[in-house]
């Protein structure tokens, strides 16, 4: 597995004649399923998933190479109305994505209404140069499939639509002709990247997002939004049979320390357990997992904390 580190569109430095690829924006509201999307188009989880709201928030790049085709993908934080520096930061971030892509992949979910935020955005993309690609998502739920004609019915009234998929991120139903629809925006300007590259994420932040699934996963209502998770220590101990890895989790209150703890120490310990296998299996190595939680104050409006974070400086709400 290799992890990489560039700009978007950076410089096509992997240029063999008939190589094509396309940077496609994966864009829509909290929850459709942009991650579990990301995730099942690559055949591997490189964005976690969680049923909260603002689950990422970063930009994640997620790379697919098939034959002569690339498709580098942007995931993106879920289109949501920021109350936070964070969120700004996060609003940004979307914002900058979209900036030199030449595809941007629109997903709602199957059955639904717009909502406000959905026709804020879908107002955005009308105004862009690139085509619109939109996949219908967890058609795996849906009861009465005669409503997805309505609904695309309704979409494409708003916006001209250079494809419509159902799919399925959970069963991959209708992700090989999505794929083809995507493979169609590629231009022969050669691959970005190695074609065995996966993420641009480095390792630390891999792990650390990992962690915080977990929170997301096992822990109730706000204090999941208040936590940001730091690897302090990643390190091979030679021989490649063991890793080991200290984190902290930090929180914005001494109370939601004291949740995240837990009674003994168990909520930790399930957090560090559930995250420790996960990892386990990411890098294919034993994993020896330290888990410390510290607090600090309302670390989601302070931008030096932000960038302590490694939350983007270049999105900051200044």
């Amino acid at each position: 597995m290799i992890f990489v580190k560039f700009t978007i569109k950076e410089k096509g430095i992997f240029k063999i004649m008939g190589n094509k690829s396309a940077f496609i924006a994966i864009i829509g509201v909290p929850n459709v399923g942009k991650s579990s999307l990301l995730n099942a188009l690559l055949g591997q989880k490189i964005s976690i998933v969680s049923t909260k709201p603002q689950t990422t928030r970063n930009r994640i790049m997620g790379i697919l190479t098939q034959a002569e085709t690339q498709l580098v993908f942007i995931d993106t934080p879920g289109v949501h109305t920021p109350k936070t520096q964070l969120g700004h930061y996060m609003e940004k971030s979307i914002k900058n994505s979209i900036l030199s892509v030449d595809s941007c992949l629109f997903v709602v979910e199957a059955g639904k209404n717009l909502k406000a935020s959905e026709l804020k955005l879908i107002k955005k993309l009308r105004n862009l140069k690139f085509p619109v690609i939109l996949a219908i998502n967890k058609i795996d739920v849906l009861q009465d499939k005669s409503v997805l004609m309505k609904q695309i019915s309704q979409i494409s009234e708003l916006i001209n639509l250079a494809a419509v998929v159902p799919i399925s991120a959970k069963t991959h139903d209708g992700l090989d002709v999505l794929l083809s629809e995507l493979k169609k925006v590629a231009t022969c300007e050669g691959h970005f990247f190695q074609d065995d590259a996966l993420t641009d994420q480095p390792e630390r932040v891999i792990v650390s997002e990992i962690i915080r699934e977990k929170i997301l996963q096992l822990v109730d209502k706000e204090i999941p939004h208040g936590v940001a998770v730091c690897v302090e220590k990643m390190r091979d101990r030679g021989d490649g049979s063991l890793m080991d890895i200290d984190a902290t989790i930090y929180c914005e209150k001494t109370t939601h320390k004291g949740i995240l703890i837990g009674k003994h120490g168990t909520m930790l310990k399930k957090i560090g357990s559930l995250a420790r296998s996960d990892i386990e299996n990411f890098f294919d190595t034993k994993v020896n997992l330290q888990v410390w939680v510290k607090v600090k104050e309302d670390w989601r409006n302070r931008a030096g904390l932000l960038k302590n974070f490694g939350f983007d400086e270049k999105n900051f709400n200044m």
